[in-house]
């Protein structure tokens, strides 16, 4: 049996669930008034902003006082993205390109994912009104996949790895003129500018930068993002100095990571058929990171650090988080506090205030 046979016949187990759980019952109504032909554009597109505003990001940041007395080490701070809608950082540029589609008049988006992208795309897209293609690769196992259907998505399985997928949305995006979300392409700015508001956040409440922002790393675009927020506010004379960018992913599977230890001044790709896949790295790993270019920029102008990270310690960490802080983090999220941990403990940090951005839920 295929695997959209396979979809179709368990389906019916989400039937009684729904993301509107997650949503405020204003968001719901707002998102009736962005799907009402009969209103203008301009009251449209207003309450599609406000969902954004009232759904979207403003994710805690709070100090990890356990952490902290484990690892030897002060001023932890966790920015937990998992308080977005569907769990993850993701919703912060699927939403954003959501409302960049209904300003220009699309009426369809499409991706290529491995999970958690597409589930942040799907939801957006169903409050936006907006059709929503997903393309993903014939061999992954996504356990979001259901969610994306149920949220009204069409999914469909083309090639053998994402960046092939990647390559196919945005083929089809050409041919039928739809909304290309794909990362690497022509939104890459507003991908980036979408990440940047994290900085903000951060700056929000520590009133100046950290001496270190870690995070995990796939295509580079959240490193990139969050870079350009503390530079832009640097530059506005906001806060005294741009944090060192620590990137973490996956051992020998992130093209960034590779490129950046080998002090390679582009980023380069790595051989596809090296690259396997585990149910704890997959939302790490690629052979070619979309933005890795951007990512390489940001490490270098912060004097930054990049990590190998393995399973074990990704899954370690998962439950010292919980255990230590209540933080339930799906474990590929922590690869960042884990390089930064691991940092402290070859170089001691300096006393300083420390910031490690988990990027999703369990």
């Amino acid at each position: 049996m295929n695997r959209m046979k396979i979809l179709n016949t368990t389906i019916n187990s989400f039937e009684n669930q729904s993301f509107s759980g997650r949503l405020s019952p204003e968001s719901i109504a707002l998102s009736n008034q962005v799907k009402n032909p009969g209103l203008s554009l301009v009251d449209r597109i207003e309450s599609y902003e406000d969902i954004i505003n009232l759904e979207v990001g403003d994710t805690s940041l709070s100090r990890a006082r356990n952490m902290e007395r484990m690892a030897g080490t002060r001023q932890l701070f966790l920015k937990f993205e998992g308080g977005n809608p569907t769990g993850t950082h993701k919703d912060r540029i699927a939403f954003a390109q959501c409302l960049d589609a209904i300003r220009r008049g699309y009426d369809t988006v499409t991706l290529a994912t491995c999970g958690n992208y597409g589930v942040s795309v799907a939801l957006a897209a169903q409050l936006a009104g907006l059709k929503c293609m997903i393309y993903i690769p014939r061999n992954y196992h996504t356990s979001r996949l259901l969610e994306m259907v149920k949220m009204g998505a069409e999914v469909m399985f083309e090639a053998d790895n994402y960046e092939d997928c990647v390559a196919f949305s945005r083929n089809s995006a050409l041919e039928n003129s739809w909304y290309d979300a794909n990362p690497g392409g022509s939104n890459t700015a507003l991908q980036i500018m979408a990440y940047a508001q994290i900085a903000y956040e951060i700056y929000d409440q520590l009133r100046d930068a950290p001496k270190m922002v870690a995070m995990p790393v796939s295509n580079g675009t959240l490193l990139a993002g969050v870079f350009r927020g503390f530079s832009s506010l640097h530059k506005r004379g906001k806060i005294s100095r741009i944090p060192v960018m620590i990137a973490a992913s996956s051992t020998r599977k992130n093209p960034i990571i590779y490129s950046f230890n080998k002090g390679l001044d582009q980023c380069t790709e790595l051989i596809p058929g090296k690259i396997k896949e585990t149910h704890v790295n997959e939302p790490l790993i690629n052979w070619r990171s979309f933005d890795g270019d951007e990512a390489l920029y940001a490490l270098k102008q912060s004097k930054g650090v990049a990590f190998d990270i393995s399973d074990k310690k990704m899954q370690q960490m998962s439950s010292h988080l919980k255990d230590k802080e209540g933080l339930s983090v799906l474990p590929a999220a922590t690869v960042g506090l884990i390089a930064l941990l691991e940092l402290n403990m070859t170089t001691a940090l300096e006393p300083d205030r420390y910031v490690a951005i988990l990027t999703g839920k369990k």
